[in-house]
């Protein structure tokens, strides 16, 4: 039988504390559970329980938890084969496990760690020593998922952001560009344009721009990032060293190179005539060079050809 203890002691007219992150304990002693239930609910974590190794992984299998404080010895399936099972588990995989234990003998705590464990607690467990393990663990695990969604997006520089602008993370790549075009009033935060931009953009939508010179940051909505907001990718463009680029790669006139980067951007011989200030028949006289000198044949190879130089 399961046994779920909720954190009901606080005043209903007392603001609700932000929730920190989600705990499974699991132990066969309601008492251990309903201390530790009580402690990690004062200190804003959702305390999810279980009495025994399977419901445990029924229940982890149901909400992925944050961490998992594991009793090594229970009946039954014991905290070392519950952690195996997660392990094998690629929904759970990642997930730090700090098992609890009165076993202090280095073959247990090897066991332990063996079998996928990150951590571990001596019983009686110490609250104090278990609030601070678990949050120095969900740290790491939340660093760890913030990289994952970074090479998801692409290895590209990346920031994630709340609703508000405030960058809570960014990729040693992004510190740069941050600073280089969108270096605000208030550090840390995006500027407003950006921010209201973000909140009505989607994956799809066309990139924000910032223009420094010849140089532009290019910034995507890459996707959500849970409770911190979204993902943004950047992306630097130097219109000149791309130009610069298409002359030696592909043997351009330098005129020829401007119009390739801006078919490469998707504009139309008006729109590049209007730019360059040439004739839209102008813009297509060049082109009928352009194409033999890429090896294509049509406008939408030749931007194909001209972004694989100078990225998307």
């Amino acid at each position: 039988m399961n046994v779920a203890y909720e954190n009901r002691d606080r005043s209903m007219a007392t603001a609700a504390p932000l929730v920190r992150g989600v705990v499974l304990v699991v132990d066969d002693q309601p008492e251990t559970l309903a201390l530790l239930s009580e402690v990690l609910g004062n200190e804003g974590y959702t305390v999810l329980v279980a009495v025994d190794g399977r419901s445990a992984l029924e229940r982890a299998r149901m909400i992925t938890p944050d961490v998992v404080l594991l009793d090594a010895l229970m009946p039954g399936m014991d905290g070392f084969e519950v952690c195996l099972r997660m392990s094998a588990d690629t929904s759970l995989a990642g997930v730090p496990v700090i098992f609890m234990t009165g076993l202090t003998e280095s073959e247990h705590i090897v066991k332990g760690f063996r079998a996928g464990g990150a951590d571990y607690v001596t019983k009686p467990v110490k609250p104090d020593e278990v609030c601070v393990r678990v949050e120095a663990h969900l740290k790491r695990a939340q660093a760890q998922r913030r990289a994952d969604m970074v090479v998801n997006a692409g290895g590209r520089a990346a920031i994630i952001a709340d609703s508000d602008g405030a960058v809570h993370w960014h990729s040693s790549r992004a510190a740069a560009y941050l600073e280089r075009y969108l270096d605000g009033d208030q550090p840390g935060v995006l500027p407003g344009a950006l921010v209201r931009w973000m909140r009505q953009a989607e994956p799809s939508s066309r990139p924000y721009e910032v223009a420094q010179g010849p140089a532009r940051l290019s910034i995507r909505l890459a996707g959500p990032a849970g409770a911190d907001g979204w993902i943004l990718t950047l992306v630097e463009f130097d219109d000149e060293a791309s130009i610069n680029d298409f002359v030696e790669r592909f043997e351009l006139t330098p005129r020829q190179a401007e119009v390739l980067l801006w078919v490469s951007r998707g504009k139309t011989n008006r729109d590049i005539g209007e730019i360059l200030d040439m004739k839209p028949r102008t813009v297509n006289k060049h082109l009928e060079h352009i194409f033999p000198k890429l090896g294509v044949e049509t406008r939408a190879a030749a931007a194909a050809t001209a972004l694989q130089v100078i990225g998307p």
